[in-house]
């Protein structure tokens, strides 16, 4: 909280010591967009952090723990990593939808005479369809590179049908930014999906379980076991998905691909 105060007081106080070498916008929109990019920075670092702790760190830890330590380690630093992991991913995902729907799409849209509604919700619409079969691999195959392999189909497939359905809408007036944030966008979408409906519920419950164990003794089910098998699973599907979701970020406005720039 005192860094942001701090810099705020810089964006109020710079223009008295540099004239004209400060000058802000003066337009209200611009202001709303750069706090939409920059919460969805902020967001994305705190979720794509946790998501590369977990995956990079913490799994290995786990692994050298024995039962009744992580007894007392579980109960008490999933719930509090988890809760920061969650919520960043929603955070960034709907202020992410949130810039694209607004600066991205409505304009190529109007250029293009189409119903940025109707363009947007159909975007929207294939990642959830990608999720739902990818899900069913998640559920279904348990060997982690088979896992990947089929993955990296599906995310193709995906990327293809939206190139095709943003191209049958914008033609000519859809630009790199649409397309790639487009892709990008529809990887986090899914990513979003798999914390939500599959690693938080899987964990939650085996959370409660430990904690269980740890004070009453109760024996943890044997359903355990598959359960962090999934929610394992599905939190490494994400870490390999943010690499290529993090390349088409960037490429949206520095390396020009697709469409217009």
């Amino acid at each position: 909280m005192p860094l942001l105060m701090m810099s705020y007081a810089l964006l109020v106080f710079l223009p008295a010591f540099f004239g004209k070498v400060f000058n802000p916008p003066t337009d209200a929109a611009q202001y709303v967009q750069i706090l939409l990019r920059w919460l969805h920075f902020l967001a994305g670092i705190t979720w794509i952090g946790h998501l590369y702790f977990f995956n990079l760190v913490n799994v290995n830890l786990m692994k050298s723990l024995d039962g009744p330590t992580k007894g007392k380690v579980i109960p008490q630093l999933m719930p509090r990593a988890l809760w920061w992991f969650r919520w960043g991913a929603l955070i960034t995902v709907l202020v992410g939808l949130t810039y694209f729907a607004m600066y991205l799409i409505a304009p190529d849209a109007h250029n293009a005479n189409k119903n940025p509604f109707v363009v947007l919700i159909v975007w929207l619409l294939i990642p959830v369809i990608t999720f739902a079969i990818e899900m069913v691999f998640l559920k279904r195959i348990g060997n982690g590179w088979i896992l990947a392999a089929a993955v990296l189909v599906l995310m193709i497939v995906m990327a293809i049908v939206i190139i095709w359905w943003l191209n049958s809408q914008l033609g000519s007036y859809g630009s790199n930014m649409s397309y790639c944030i487009g892709i990008g966008g529809s990887m986090g979408t899914v990513m979003l999906f798999n914390v939500w409906a599959i690693i938080w519920p899987n964990q939650k419950r085996i959370i409660a379980w430990t904690a269980d164990n740890a004070e009453k003794g109760t024996a943890i089910p044997g359903e355990s076991a598959r359960l962090a098998r999934i929610a394992f699973l599905a939190s490494r599907t994400n870490t390999w998905l943010s690499v290529p979701m993090l390349f088409f970020m960037g490429a949206s406005k520095h390396f020009i691909t697709f469409g217009s720039s």
